[in-house]
């Protein structure tokens, strides 16, 4: 049966808002998974999901709950020991203890981007973003009808967006909003915390939304940290239990937002998530525990990082993006190939070794780079550089 060409998109296909490009470090991480299911040994170089476990306070308390049976809708800001809990961090770690009203808890922090952007900007309003960055800001403003503007990062500002650069682009087109992460994925670069304050106080005297996210805290080298709630009480903090705390598969995060802006959180929490899992939030109250914990597994990452800045000039990435925090290295791999999705898919199939190709985080020059995770354990990532290196010697 036929139905007539009235003009009308076709109703029963897509829309045209859910066009947004793949995210190929999980394309990745399923072809990988398919690999490993038919028997082969893949190394795993790609994406930010940390080996070690959950802090064991948090199994624990999970596991106690599940007993206990007591596991349903929470109130949709989160239950009230777990806000309680991420505002005292933040006067132990920042010396600033926000309002637990303002903290609601997310299911990670993609539910905190989506509600960010939802109560602070229209359709059609742009929003700029660093490149190279995290490609779900640019896919999710795409799908909720926001405008991402991307503006690149060059080695000359060490790789950071400038108030600059962003003043520039809102000459050119006035910007609703900025996202930027400190330290940055895909390269864990950071703002100085001079830098990161004259980005946030130019961005307020422009009008400009800010949203920090901080998803990365506690896991820097050598280069000290700056929330935003330090900054000025208008800015959006999001972060998660995903990176730091280990906890990426219990999908629990948290923002903390303007005290303006509490009522319509909470609506739109309501309406689109209902409420984060109670039982990630009884674990994530637990996982404050387990910060002696969490910090040996940091000092991992310290030594994986070392072993990185050795092997990858010695494979011939000669230009690594500062490594100040995260656990990812971002590399020029132009000597080595012009095509970094091409040489990830080989690598993967060929060395079973899993890398990102660079096109995921940056849509204008990623095809001369790639992404390497250095979450998982030294051994393996040793390994790992040792299949690379024999890998390139057979090509």
């Amino acid at each position: 049966m036929k139905f007539a060409d009235n003009g009308q998109k076709n109703r029963f296909g897509p829309s045209l808002r859910s066009a947004v490009e793949p995210f190929r470090a999980m394309e990745i991480v399923a072809r990988a998974k398919w690999l490993e299911d038919k028997g082969h040994d893949v190394i795993a170089m790609s994406v930010g999901q940390p080996a070690a476990p959950a802090p064991i306070a948090a199994r624990n308390a999970a596991i106690d709950a599940v007993k206990a049976g007591k596991i349903g809708y929470t109130p949709s800001p989160g239950i009230a020991p777990l806000r309680k809990r991420i505002a005292s961090y933040y006067g132990e770690r920042y010396g600033l203890e926000p309002d637990p009203q303002r903290v609601f808890i997310t299911t990670g922090s993609s539910a905190g981007f989506v509600l960010a952007f939802l109560s602070c900007f229209d359709a059609g309003d742009r929003v700029a973003i660093p490149s190279p960055g995290y490609p779900a800001y640019r896919n999710i403003l795409r799908a909720l009808s926001m405008e991402p503007v991307e503006i690149a990062t060059v080695s000359a500002d060490r790789w950071v967006l400038t108030p600059e650069k962003l003043m520039e682009a809102h000459r050119q087109r006035p910007i609703h909003g900025v996202l930027v992460a400190n330290p940055n994925n895909p390269n864990g670069t950071m703002m100085q915390p001079e830098a990161f304050r004259n980005l946030f106080n130019a961005s307020q005297e422009a009008g400009i939304r800010f949203i920090s996210d901080e998803i990365y805290h506690g896991l820097t080298y050598g280069t000290p940290e700056l929330t935003a709630l330090s900054l000025g009480d208008h800015a959006f903090i999001i972060n998660s239990f995903s990176k730091y705390f280990c906890m990426t598969g219990w999908r629990v995060g948290w923002m903390i937002v303007p005290e303006n802006m509490i009522d319509t959180i909470d609506r739109l929490q309501q309406n689109i998530f209902i409420c984060a899992p109670e039982i990630s939030q009884i674990a994530a109250i637990a996982a404050f525990e387990g910060i002696v914990e969490l910090d040996a597994v940091k000092h991992g990452y310290e030594k994986n990082r070392e072993l990185f800045l050795e092997r990858l000039p010695r494979l011939g990435f000669k230009t690594i993006q500062p490594i100040d925090g995260a656990f990812y290295a971002y590399c020029d791999a132009t000597a080595l190939t012009n095509d970094s999705s091409d040489f990830a898919k080989r690598l993967l199939e060929e060395a079973a070794v899993a890398v990102t190709p660079g096109c995921d985080f940056d849509t204008e020059s990623g095809d001369s780079w790639l992404r390497f995770s250095f979450c998982g354990e030294f051994e393996r990532l040793s390994e790992g550089f040792d299949r690379i290196e024999t890998w390139l010697k057979q090509r």
